[in-house]
């Protein structure tokens, strides 16, 4: 019994000390934030990065969704315009007790306009319509769209639920976007190095140098995109601040005016009046801003002797969307009120910081900027998501089926990110397809992009991976390839013929959704020709008291 407890003693001495395991350290801290935060709501921060992208271009996409509407090669004049729709209002809009004229401007040579039904409450209260500035009267042939604007408030609001569930979902995905960003520069110690390394063809590696150029590329855009937009909302995220520092209803809406810049609406005498001539007050703005400078024309009470006329400044060449506006006694035309200051440094630093995010401040340069940088956030957002399913399927014991939660991220993946460029293409198909007399015709072209998207999902999660991947980009490439030559059919503003009238908003928006198609094209060919790596086999295990040799062979084995 002695000789057998000194042996085991023995043994016990010859056995290394297992090494206490090391503490978690920041980085290692930050890395698994970065993953989460990415992933949990990635495939929204996808969604809202890619329509946000495109919205810098709204306004364009608008006019190409309405090709009934002539190219006009000057700018109408908004003060006659205003009037000419004002006075088709009167018989369009009757009783209603507010009236907003878009007059055409630079990127909209159309005009258009929206009133209130009376006694209408909620969405149904609202009605538009597209008008022809040189006449006044509504454009019947222009078809029913809701055109770039859909993609503009998809990106904020989503669709299919209420307004303040899809702007509170937006909130979340844009906070979890901020801490995605700042625990990634936190993660990656290298970051700025590697934007200057790309290994091509190297799976893991390639997808990692891909995300980390992309999102060092436009690192200060994507603070500012990103933190800008919870800025854009930041009363209703944080409503605290203003419950305590104003206690009353009174109050707050008064914090509210000085906040929008926009003076309380008078309410209806009941003594009739007629409506002073409108042009006269948009040319006084015009003489304060520049010609082409009008925002919007809002009239309030309309007919009655209260009636109001509020001029806005435009947007461009001002970095802020603090309003400024003349406004007018209706009646009269007489000037009471004009503003060209914010109502403070609070307000002000809100309007830049709003402006910013909108980017509709500045020149067609400035807005291309805007889009090739959001377009690389986009990818940033989409090689993060893809990474994530790339690191975990090299670590799977049988890659042809994995586990249910990794074969849902990578189906919700390819839904997301190779379906959504379909659905968005689905809905530019269904502009120039669907019959120009149908019934909600707007709503359908809507309907028409989640039909496509849905039909994405359901093929992703029906084929294999890889080939879901390459047919779902092809799918992608052909219909952003195709919608030119559709146009082309369907229109008499194809390609060739906007080149030659010199209609830029036609021939630039064929020709950028070309190059949409060919890097699609790129990547279904890239994917396609990808061959993993194989898995290195684990070296055989030496018998047990191997020797000092069994511990290097292990660790290349992990390797």
């Amino acid at each position: 019994m002695e000789w057998r407890s000194v042996r085991v003693i023995r043994q016990s001495a010859d056995k290394p000390a297992k090494a206490a395991p090391q503490p978690r350290g920041i980085r290692q801290a930050m890395s698994d934030l970065h993953i989460w935060s990415g992933l949990l709501l990635g495939w929204f921060l996808y969604a809202m990065f890619l329509t946000g992208t495109v919205s810098y271009f709204k306004d364009e996409i608008s006019q190409w969704m309405r090709p009934e509407l002539p190219h006009q090669a000057q700018v109408p004049d908004a003060a006659q315009a205003t009037a000419l729709i004002a006075r088709e209002l009167q018989t369009l809009a009757a009783g209603s007790p507010q009236w907003t004229i878009n007059p055409p401007d630079a990127r909209n040579p159309g005009a258009s306009a929206s009133w209130r039904k009376p006694g209408v409450e909620g969405r149904a209260a609202f009605q538009n319509a597209s008008l022809d500035p040189a006449t006044g009267r509504q454009a019947a042939a222009a078809r029913e769209t809701r055109g770039g604007d859909f993609f503009y408030r998809f990106h904020f609001n989503f669709h299919y639920m209420p307004v303040l569930w899809g702007r509170w979902l937006a909130g979340l995905a844009t906070m979890f976007m901020l801490v995605a960003i700042v625990s990634g520069v936190i993660t990656h110690k290298k970051i700025f190095i590697d934007f200057f390394t790309f290994r091509w063809g190297k799976g893991q590696r390639s997808w990692l140098d891909a995300h980390n150029a992309l999102s060092v590329f436009g690192l200060p855009f994507h603070v500012m995109i990103t933190y800008t937009g919870l800025v854009t909302l930041m009363t209703m995220y944080m409503p605290w601040g203003d419950q305590a520092a104003y206690k009353t209803q009174a109050e707050r809406q008064q914090a509210r005016v000085q906040m929008n810049g926009t003076p309380p609406t008078p309410k209806p005498s009941g003594q009739p009046a007629e409506l002073a001539p409108v042009d006269d007050m948009v040319r006084q703005a015009q003489a304060r801003w520049g010609r082409d400078n009008v925002g919007r024309v809002t009239i309030a009470n309309p007919g009655d002797a209260s009636a109001s006329v509020r001029i806005t400044r435009g947007e461009d060449g001002r970095v802020s969307t603090s309003a400024q506006f003349l406004l007018f006694e209706g009646s009269t035309g007489r000037l009471l009120q004009a503003k060209d200051t914010s109502a403070g440094g609070a307000a002000e630093t809100r309007g830049v910081l709003v402006a910013l995010h909108l980017g509709r401040f500045g020149d067609t340069v400035v807005r291309w900027l805007y889009f090739l940088v959001s377009l690389a956030g986009t990818a940033m957002v989409g090689t993060g998501l893809v990474l994530w399913t790339v690191k975990r399927r090299a670590k799977l014991t049988d890659p042809e089926k994995p586990y249910f939660g990794f074969w849902l991220v990578e189906r919700l993946n390819i839904a997301a990110i190779a379906g959504l460029s379909i659905a968005m293409a689905g809905m530019l198909w269904a502009n120039r397809l669907l019959p120009l007399d149908m019934a909600q015709r707007a709503a359908w072209e809507i309907h028409a992009m989640f039909i496509v998207w849905g039909a994405t999902l359901a093929w992703a999660m029906a084929r294999p991976a890889k080939r879901a991947w390459v047919e779902l980009l092809w799918a992608g490439a052909a219909a952003l390839a195709l919608l030119p030559l559709l146009n082309a059919l369907t229109t008499e503003r194809g390609l060739l013929a906007s080149l030659r009238a010199g209609d830029w908003v036609f021939a630039g928006l064929d020709l950028t959704l070309l190059a949409l198609a060919a890097l699609h094209a790129m990547l279904a060919a890239r994917t396609a020709r990808h061959k993993p790596k194989a898995r290195r086999q684990a070296a055989p295990a030496e018998p047990s008291g191997g020797g000092p040799m069994a511990e290097p062979v292990l660790q290349e084995a992990a390797r």
